[in-house]
């Protein structure tokens, strides 16, 4: 019959059905279908009713050919295909659905946002007049429960292309409970991704800027661009947050900072500005940039801003091919940190570098032309030999040219042996000023040459379980002489496997090792399908001639380094860890690291574990050995707790701590975090944060990945 109705209903020649032709056809579907002596249409029984992409679901239709009106009985389903979902009890509308009455109807905005009413007025089709309403984003039941929280209002118009809500006469309901009044509110819809107006406000405590309230207040300025305010006000400051974005054709930039006036330095204007930006500037070229800066050593932990104690600006400009590289930097740095001058530090720095690859067919291989370029400045005018060179007035500047030709070749034997040989030379200058101690012009040419092998072995095992021994080892010589130049750039040194098999392991070219050098080591790999992984890897280097330049807890002091160790594990449980160590021939570890991570049930865990031996020659005068961790458990269905800890063991002493407490429902997120600095400098005191965070959804586009959905008598 509902077949039969369909066709029977698309044949009638009733104005309703086709009046203009610019607009979508109405159909109509039903059990049953027939006409009155009065010419109405009345279909009954599972009634389905389209137009464009609106729909109509109904128990009947009456629809009056004469009138062009509808009159609709409940239950009443419309879908205007946006989003947006009416249930009514009765409606009446005309014929295209556009402006009518519907009485005991409920909306729901995005699957997220509910408003029931008395009633509601449809107007062209764009506004929803919603009279007596409750709005809330919890799901509501049928056996009575109030929800968590709702928002009353006299009337509410839902403007569709503004996606906008309109309250009149609002009060705000946590429960049954009114909390505050409004007579006039707007609020985003939640298919709005960007509209001008205030977010959710935010509670913050500490025990030196005393208790704050910070009210962000976002501004659309147009499609491409945006400005969010936020005033930070309590007792002891007078804050004025801003960020501000703009997307581009071909990039975007993005700018956040601060402006203060406290108690802390009452004479003093306060503030920082992070930046950064990026570019497609066509060809393969990339330009980026990064802006750090701020007023005074204290203000990032006063304020939580950032943990950086050293603050980088750049621009860069790069290009990267299959067979070329190329970037440009500009750098200024800022220290943070007691007891370092700016002025002495190497806070302007210009840096290239250029890289070109060839394959040669008539001799095969690989050939290797790379130049780099380099320069730092000091900001301070003082020779270190001069006058005052008991005064930390180092202002020796340096700058340099680096270029190295090389060719590389692998040949792998039907043996499985692996021979991977490289040649070549490098080409180094240097111009050193401000500093009586070294001439000015150094230069030096220094050939190279290694020869490394290597023999993996594959064992395949039950399970598809694949394991992989590879010995391999390396015998390398660099010629020439170091040139008697400042440690300006090498003066840290890290031993790992990824250095290994280098013919220098400095990190920077104006330190490089020299003579004969050569290095073994095996590395194990077990890869299981079902999840059980595990990687082990162990190497020493030794060389014919002691390099002073390596300190003794860098691992290659003396002609014999330290035996590197490292290890990984990880299963299909959610375990992973990782460690790396450096052993001397007596045993005694000079350096290090131990991460780990674990997932389990409702729960997570996550640590690390450093220890490095205290090295004048790294600036370190007292051994390091910290401990971090961090963690959550899943209380309930919606209740989450965190917990970090940095501590010093060496000093048997708690660096930071911090505890954390969510909640997350379908219309609600709370958010209370407490944290406490326990180190103290010259500059920062001991401090205690508390922050609080309430949020209400359904009132934005989206509410992160997660979906929470209550189950009604739950």
């Amino acid at each position: 019959m509902r077949l039969i109705a369909f066709i029977v209903l698309t044949l009638l020649p009733l104005r309703a059905l086709a009046q203009d032709m610019t607009e979508p056809a109405a159909m109509l579907v039903a059990d049953d279908l027939f006409i009155t002596r009065d010419r109405v249409l009345v279909a009954q029984g599972n009634v389905e009713a389209f137009q464009g992409d609106i729909r109509i679901r109904a128990q009947a239709i009456r629809y009056d050919g004469q009138t062009g009106s509808l009159i609709i009985e409940g239950p009443i389903v419309l879908n205007d295909g946006s989003g947006t979902v009416i249930l009514a009890d009765a409606a009446t509308l005309d014929q295209g659905l556009q402006n009518g009455l519907l009485r005991g109807a409920r909306m729901i905005l995005n699957e997220q946002l509910q408003l029931a009413a008395v009633q509601i007025d449809r107007v062209d089709g764009r506004y929803s007049q919603l009279y007596k309403t409750a709005v809330t984003s919890c799901k509501v039941c049928t056996d009575g429960e109030v929800p968590l929280w709702q928002i009353r209002a006299r009337r509410v118009i839902h403007d569709e292309a503004a996606q906008q809500l309109y309250f009149d006469d609002a009060t705000f309901h946590i429960r049954s409970v009114p909390v505050f009044y409004l007579p006039r509110l707007r609020l985003p819809d939640p298919t709005l991704d960007r509209a001008t107006g205030f977010l959710a406000p935010r509670v913050r405590t500490t025990s030196q800027l005393a208790t704050g309230l910070k009210i962000p207040y976002f501004i659309k300025l147009g499609e491409s661009r945006d400005l969010t305010l936020t005033p930070y006000i309590s007792t002891a400051t007078r804050t004025l947050e801003f960020r501000y974005r703009q997307a581009f054709t071909s990039g975007r930039i993005e700018f956040n900072g601060a402006y203060s006036r406290d108690d802390q330095l009452p004479d003093e204007r306060r503030g920082y500005l992070f930046g950064t930006g990026a570019f497609d500037m066509g060809g393969d070229y990339k330009l980026s940039f990064t802006i750090e800066t701020v007023s005074d050593e204290a203000y990032f932990t006063e304020y939580g801003y950032s943990d950086e104690d050293r603050l980088r600006s750049d621009v860069t400009l790069s290009r990267t091919r299959r067979d070329s590289y190329f970037r440009t930097s500009l750098y200024n740095f800022e220290s943070l940190r007691p007891g370092e001058v700016n002025a002495t530090l190497p806070t302007l720095v210009i840096d290239s570098e250029f890289e070109q690859r060839f394959f040669p067919k008539s001799v095969g291989g690989e050939v290797r032309l790379s130049l780099q370029a380099h320069s730092h400045r000091r900001s301070s005018d003082r020779d270190t030999d001069g006058p005052d060179a008991d005064l930390i007035t180092d202002g020796r500047d340096m700058a340099r040219i680096n270029g190295k030709l090389e060719y590389l070749r692998r040949f792998t034997h039907g043996s499985g042996v692996v021979m991977d040989a490289r040649t070549g030379a490098t080409f180094n200058f240097f111009d050193i000023s401000q500093d009586r101690s070294f001439a000015q012009n150094h230069y030096d040419l220094a050939p190279f040459a290694a020869l490394a092998l290597s023999y993996p072995m594959v064992r395949r095992g039950a399970g598809d379980v694949t394991q992989v021994l590879t010995p391999l080892a390396q015998i390398g010589w660099t010629g020439g002489d170091r040139l008697d130049i400042p440690n300006d750039e090498s003066s840290r040194v890290e031993f790992d496997q990824g250095n290994l098999l280098t013919l220098s392991r400095f990190p920077r070219p104006d330190r490089r090792e020299r003579g004969a050098v050569a290095a073994v080591g095996v590395s194990w790999s077990r890869i299981d399908p079902a999840g059980w992984d595990a990687h082990l890897s162990a190497g020493q280097v030794f060389r014919d001639i002691f390099d002073p330049a390596f300190s003794d807890t860098s691992g290659l002091s003396g002609t014999r380094s330290d035996v590197l160790l490292a290890g990984q594990i990880r299963n299909s449980a959610g375990m992973s860890l990782t460690a790396r160590t450096l052993i001397d021939t007596d045993f005694e570890i000079s350096k290090a690291e131990l991460r780990g991570a674990w997932s389990f049930n409702k729960a997570s865990l996550a640590g690390t574990y450093v220890w490095l031996e205290a090295d004048p020659d790294e600036d370190r005068a007292l051994a390091v050995s910290e401990v971090s961790l961090d963690g959550t458990y899943d209380i309930g269905k919606h209740w989450t707790a965190s917990a970090d800890l940095r501590y010093d063991v060496e000093n048997n002493d708690a660096a930071t701590a911090g505890l954390g407490l969510t909640y997350n429902n379908e219309c609600v997120s709370v958010d209370l975090s407490v944290r406490r600095r326990y180190t103290s400098s010259t500059s920062v005191e001991p401090s205690t944060d508390i922050g609080f965070n309430i949020g209400l959804r359904g009132f934005s586009a989206s509410s992160g990945t997660e979906r929470y959905v209550r189950s009604c008598g739950k």
